[in-house]
């Protein structure tokens, strides 16, 4: 009898409030049910949380903590925790034995790991006869700690230099959108061109994920290397009706996360410090901020649900893993099967599966818990101009105007807008253009007075719609000539030059095939001329009859 009493002691019966004990209850009788199943879904939870008077994210907290617990009452109960709210629940020597290994193995300058700190603390227990405290809890004292002292302690004053005012830890986020995090990776995949479907190369991803609700608010997959045009493209799909590109990819799903974010948290790689993005935050009232260097694990939501998407990318054809260790004898040009648009399709597809699983930090969909927060916040301003938006994002290029307009790398642009300033343009400073290298057949200048951009088309209307990199090509391939002096005419000649060798070559090389295949967007504008809206273009009937999508599975252990 005396055992049993001091059982319940220890579970903090007699210690409970009568007021504290039949809520507890209460949430037994409700919650103790979903607890035995295998999955609670969104309308059992809901239901529960209205009996109870609680969220839906309580609900699960609380379906966590029966399923960990002993099929107690005590396990409902608020504030469990013996110790009192901030202090721990483990016996005073086994606090003791924790703190004294933390100071005198853990935070030196030999820097042992978690690993290795918690097997002497299980020898230590041991060797005392104590409780061997569990893992997660050694975890969370390490993590309790002054990030200052611990840098410091293991790794010296210089090492902690960066986080002096800082605070040592990641802003805090109470709100959708309050922080989005950006990043590119390589993806590990060999794609294939439309036309003869032969491998042309790994692509890039460009992702966006809102740290509150863990949801992916935006996502591009290009061909070119993360540039600044890359972080608008995908702040502009983060931000806009993701309507459009759900039907020119042919998905049928809900992506309901848009929104301009408040904050955009981001690494210092230079395309993130760019001008054009500068500009275009500014311009939108959207706060730059850098996570600090030498600290990877302040953008780690992104960086780890870039991670469990490459792995989830290992099990597509023509992967090429991590490593060659992994990759071993695959021939992954040889097993290449995805396009471009087909991968980005897989991956809208992996995306609203993610949305709409469990999440292991979360207790709950990412996708309820934007639903929630909008629901008691309202709804994210849309971008409802996609193409005006992203404007504000393109490359920043200054030119002096001329009596026949603005002259750009060896190429005329010119409109009639244009006339009222070329009669003044002796006493006007430089303009600031915009320019999409994706498309540069026109250019947006902002106009002095009214500060509005106006677009600007090629002089010669004729000539065709190319990119940057063609440009490019074509004028090194002129100097190659001997061609010191280039014009226009014999720029775009080179170009359609160079577009028929790839066009009609029988065995075109994997760069040739690359190459047309970064020219694809062209053909998504209308017969005005107009630029077509980021990530908006004509559906794609070869994406028809893929299989779906695999499940995100549990992402980002956070």
């Amino acid at each position: 009898m005396a055992t049993e009493i001091r059982r319940i002691a220890e579970q903090g019966v007699l210690t409970l409030p009568d007021v504290a004990w039949e809520q507890a209850r209460q949430r037994m009788d409700v919650v103790g049910p979903l607890a035995a199943l295998d999955f609670v879904g969104h309308q059992a939870a809901d239901d529960a949380a209205h009996s109870l008077g609680l969220s839906r994210r309580q609900v699960y907290v609380l379906i966590r903590r029966a399923r960990q617990g002993s099929g107690l009452v005590t396990d409902f109960a608020r504030g469990q925790s013996s110790g009192g709210k901030g202090k721990g629940r483990l016996s005073e020597p086994v606090e003791l034995i924790i703190r004294d290994l933390l100071q005198k193995r853990f935070l030196t300058r030999q820097k042992r790991s978690l690993a290795a700190l918690y097997r002497e603390i299980i020898q230590a227990c041991k060797a005392q006869k104590l409780r061997v405290p569990a893992r997660n809890t050694v975890a969370l004292r390490v993590a309790s700690l002054d990030p200052r002292k611990v840098v410091r302690s293991r790794g010296g004053q210089d090492d902690a230099r960066d986080l002096q005012g800082v605070g040592g830890l990641p802003p805090e986020v109470t709100a959708p959108l309050e922080q989005v995090q950006i990043d590119h990776t390589v993806i590990d995949l060999i794609i294939v061109d439309e036309r003869d479907r032969q491998p042309i190369g790994r692509p890039y991803l460009t992702i966006a994920i809102d740290v509150f609700t863990r949801c992916v608010p935006g996502m591009v997959v290009t061909l070119e290397a993360p540039s600044a045009v890359s972080a608008g493209l995908c702040l502009a799909h983060a931000a806009c009706d993701k309507r459009p590109s759900l039907e020119r990819l042919d998905v049928e799903m809900n992506w309901p996360m848009s929104g301009k974010p408040k904050l955009l948290y981001l690494d210092n790689a230079a395309e993130f410090k760019s001008e054009a993005l500068r500009r275009g935050c500014e311009q939108h009232g959207i706060q730059l901020s850098y996570r600090p260097p030498g600290l990877p694990h302040f953008g780690g939501v992104v960086e780890r649900i870039i991670g469990t998407a490459m792995q989830m990318i290992h099990e597509l054809p023509g992967t090429r893993f991590s490593n060659p260790n992994q990759r071993g004898k695959y021939d992954s040009d040889g097993m290449a099967a995805l396009t471009l648009r087909e991968l980005e399709r897989w991956l809208t597809l992996a995306i609203g599966a993610y949305h709409g699983s469990v999440h292991g930090t979360l207790l709950q969909p990412p996708a309820a818990l934007w639903a929630d927060a909008v629901a008691r916040s309202g709804t994210p301003a849309i971008v409802t101009h996609a193409t005006a938006f992203l404007v504000d994002f393109l490359p920043v290029i200054r030119r002096a105007l001329t009596r026949t307009g603005f002259v750009i790398d060896h190429i005329h642009y010119y409109a009639d807008a244009l006339k009222p300033w070329i009669a003044r343009r002796g006493s006007l400073p430089a303009f600031l253009i915009r320019r999409d290298p994706r498309d540069i057949s026109r250019i947006w200048i902002l106009e002095p007075e009214e500060q509005h951009y106006l677009e600007i088309p090629y002089r010669t209307l004729s000539h065709p719609a190319i990119t940057l990199w063609e440009q490019r090509q074509a004028l090194a391939s002129l100097r190659q000539l001997g061609r010191e002096q280039v014009d226009e005419a014999a720029l775009f000649r080179m170009i359609r030059q160079m577009r028929d060798i790839v066009d009609t070559a029988q065995h075109t090389t994997r760069k040739a095939r690359r190459d047309q295949e970064r020219r694809q967007h062209l053909k998504t504008q209308s017969p005005s001329g107009k630029l077509a809206p980021p990530v908006t273009d004509v559906p794609d009937a070869q994406t028809e009859g893929q299989p779906a999508a695999m499940p995100f599975g549990q992402i980002e252990e956070w």
